[in-house]
């Protein structure tokens, strides 16, 4: 659940004339395409523009894999961002996304019936970002999922560290995995200086289990079982590093409800996000599930079985 964006992005610096790409992003779009190119069946909740351009966006979203049926259509002004990229991930954002249509999801869009036998349920802290409505419904969704996941993702242009930081601590208790980044996210809303202190607060928060990215150095998991850490695994190409996060989400959710280990589907989720960095845009390339496991099985041979 959350925002989908139009995004606009460029090779070049920002200017008038420049040649730019279009295509259609968002945390939550991200996370939902990987999840279901993992081999989950997956619905994303989101509201769209009931016009031309939001039936687009919902043509791009089943074009993905994603079930349409939880998608809303409603007035208003769709999201859009802009962004210049290069290989080395360096990235430079614009955004027009204040007062979106997105932005007016609700409490109401989420239904018990659908959230509460969902395998999991993704939500993010951009949702929580976004509207007082929106966070509204990522609480009430946290409250009724039977598996609830949470991505911090943390973006200092949306909120502050303290707004977010207690949106993390009220959704901690219901949460069956969040994935804070390291350093960023730990230090700033966990006031951590370590991945395994960030995990291990918020284990005592409530939260079941916690991975801590980690960039190219690996995961930090914690569980009832221990603590563990994950290799991360070298991408065969660099083009544009948007949405590596998201696909490390999606990919282990789908992984963890289709009943592979928290471990192994962490592996499954490092393997993906190696990959889609080698695509422009959020959604550039989404490996499948079989690219998936070879590039994870090349850089860990023998650790991960076979896949289901």
């Amino acid at each position: 659940m959350g925002e989908i964006l139009l995004e606009v992005a460029t090779d070049v610096p920002f200017g008038h004339g420049i040649p730019a790409q279009l295509g259609i992003s968002g945390d939550a779009l991200n996370v939902a395409a990987s999840a279901a190119a993992a081999g989950a069946h997956v619905g994303l909740l989101a509201v769209l523009t009931d016009d031309d351009l939001g039936q687009a966006i919902a043509r791009r979203v089943a074009e993905l894999g994603i079930a349409t049926g939880l998608l809303k259509f409603r007035s208003g002004q769709q999201g859009v961002y802009l962004v210049h990229c290069d290989p080395d991930g360096q990235r430079e954002f614009s955004y027009a996304r204040s007062g979106s249509v997105g932005s007016t999801l609700c409490p109401d869009d989420v239904d018990p019936a659908v959230f509460s036998t969902a395998g999991a349920v993704v939500a993010g802290g951009i949702a929580c970002a976004i509207s007082l409505s929106s966070r509204a419904a990522v609480m009430k969704a946290a409250r009724v999922s039977g598996r609830f996941v949470y991505d911090p993702n943390f973006r200092p242009r949306l909120t502050s560290p303290q707004d977010a930081a207690a949106a993390l601590e009220e959704l901690a208790p219901n949460a069956f995995l969040v994935t804070p980044s390291f350093p960023g996210e730990t230090s700033a809303l966990l006031g951590c200086a370590a991945p395994a202190e960030a995990a291990a607060k918020l284990r005592s928060l409530g939260a079941a289990n916690v991975a801590v990215t980690c960039g190219a150095d690996g995961i930090q998991l914690e569980t009832d079982t221990g603590s563990s850490w994950i290799d991360s695994i070298p991408a065969p190409a660099v083009v544009d590093q948007t949405g590596a996060g998201d696909a490390f989400v999606g990919t282990m959710t789908a992984r963890l409800v289709l009943g592979n280990s928290l471990p192994d589907a962490a592996r499954y989720g490092a393997a993906a996000a190696s990959l889609v960095v080698g695509g422009k845009g959020g959604t550039g390339l989404v490996p499948t599930f079989e690219q998936t496991t070879a590039h994870a099985q090349s850089a860990h041979e023998g650790e991960l079985p076979s896949h289901a």
